[in-house]
């Protein structure tokens, strides 16, 4: 990996395109506890463009193209604002958005996509507000853009309020972004600023004297990996858990003996591969909310792992918590383009005996439960429990034995083709990383692939690198640059 740094070659304020007729938002129920959190920091890594488009050209066009997303995106170019009574506002008063344009050439995509080893610390430079906490909206802009130019690609990182987003709106901005570069005639869905929803609420959040700070040690050891799952490795999970195998339900046992499909230790064996491969037909006629999901056969696999790799106490208490989008949850429904965050964090609790003696369908189920029964009406005494006690929201990970899912392999992350293709990779900055950070993205061949990036201490890195339960289902990925 080159030691070099990212240069900056310019910096400027977008401004948006037309006046804002947006009235001051008033921050949610979800909005306000995301106060203490760091700027979310996602960004897409793209090959070169045409010889016929220099880098100049392209920091050009990022600039009007920006310019003219901000306004059908207003919120991002204002500001935080306190009243008197302790309620915060974004004010869309145009002030505008940083625009960064910088230099890298000295390095190749090849040398910062590297399969099968840490995510390169370089990444952390593509981005700006590294470490600003979402606080800091009343003074810095609430969104920023850095375009690095590399010797053979170009990394646009694109950094936004995590009180302003969560990351359905964070991305309906981003692929916006891209429609507008890219020549789109029509923009497919513009954002909803409504604040009727139950989201909206009178309490007021006290903030300590000179504003909050992120909950978690932002100087931890830590090492990042991305991990990737083909839709036939998430598709041999989720039969795993739900434990069917061509329409028979079978009893699968992750204890020492082979459980007669094919399973030993929880390793899926060539017996159970052919069962999989078979043309009988899988059963599919099912009540899908019985049916443990893809992503939460893989969440629950991700934790036995983690807790494993930890060498927890049995009787230890462990938690993964999942971030989940309350816009459809609702009755009635929020509109899916709702601008702002609309998420509630789900925790589910098992201590680490029970992980790891119980079989994956167990640490499945467990987590299934607590997904299907967070409804309209789960959704609403959460809002209720915060307004009788506001607080922010405690990222991280106090007691060793914690894990965070975020982000979304539903998000249409590769979806951003700024008019030469689509992303090679996606990568995040250094923001709101801590030990037990997982995010997941698509995998770049779509097909139900998953992505996940995974954060932890350098020990239990090194622990799950050698589970064969739960590498046996990661592959390596080819990048075609």
């Amino acid at each position: 990996m080159p030691c070099c740094s990212v240069t900056e070659i310019s910096k400027c304020i977008v401004y948006p395109e037309k006046k804002s007729t947006v009235s001051d938002l008033r921050l949610s129920v979800s909005d306000l506890p995301m106060l203490s959190c760091h700027y979310i920091q996602k960004g897409v890594l793209l090959s070169r463009p045409p010889p016929s488009f220099s880098f100049d050209d392209l920091v050009s066009s990022l600039r009007r193209s920006l310019s003219s997303t901000l306004s059908l995106f207003p919120a991002l170019a204002g500001r935080f604002s306190t009243s008197p009574a302790g309620h915060i506002y974004i004010v869309c008063n145009d002030a505008g958005v940083d625009f960064v344009a910088a230099s890298a050439k000295h390095v190749k995509v090849s040398d910062v996509l590297l399969p099968g080893k840490d995510v390169p610390l370089l990444f952390r430079e593509f981005f700006v507000f590294e470490r600003l906490v979402s606080y800091n909206g009343h003074h810095k802009p609430l969104a920023a853009v850095q375009v690095t130019e590399l010797d053979d690609g170009v990394f646009i990182g694109c950094t936004v309020n995590h009180s302003v987003t969560d990351g359905t709106s964070f991305w309906h901005f981003f692929n916006t972004f891209a429609d507008v570069t890219s020549g789109a005639c029509k923009i497919k869905h513009l954002p909803d600023f409504s604040r009727h929803t139950v989201f909206d609420s009178p309490a007021v959040l006290r903030v300590p004297p000179g504003g909050p700070r992120v909950t978690f040690d932002a100087d931890q050891p830590l090492r990042e990996r991305i991990f990737h799952f083909s839709r036939e490795a998430i598709t041999k999970l989720k039969q795993r858990t739900n434990n069917r195998v061509n329409g028979i339900e079978t009893a699968v046992n992750d204890g020492r003996k082979c459980n007669g499909n094919g399973e030993i230790n929880g390793k899926i064996t060539t017996v159970l591969d052919s069962f999989l491969k078979s043309d009988t037909n899988i059963k599919k006629t099912h009540d899908r909310t019985a049916e443990i999901s893809s992503f939460q056969s893989l969440s629950a696999q991700l934790w036995r792992s983690v807790t494993r790799a930890r060498n927890l106490d049995p009787s230890k208490t462990t938690t993964f918590r999942m971030a989940v989008n309350c816009r459809h949850r609702l009755e009635p429904k929020m509109d899916p383009y709702y601008f702002g965050n609309a998420i509630q964090s789900i925790p589910t609790l098992a201590s680490a005996g029970d992980l790891l003696s119980k079989d994956l369908r167990w640490s499945a189920e467990q987590l299934h439960r607590n997904v299907v029964a967070h409804d309209d009406a789960t959704v609403r005494r959460g809002i209720a429990a915060w307004e009788s006690d506001p607080r922010l929201f405690p990222l991280g990970n106090p007691d060793g034995a914690s894990i965070t899912m975020g982000s979304s392999p539903r998000f249409p992350m590769y979806d951003n083709d700024f008019g030469w293709g689509k992303p090679l990779a996606v990568r995040s900055g250094g923001a709101n990383k801590f030990d037990g950070k997982i995010s997941a993205f698509p995998g770049r061949e779509g097909n139900g692939s998953v992505d996940l990036e995974v954060v932890l201490a350098p020990e239990t890195m090194t622990g799950i690198e050698n589970d064969p339960e739960f590498m046996q289902y990661v592959s390596e990925v080819t990048y075609d640059y």
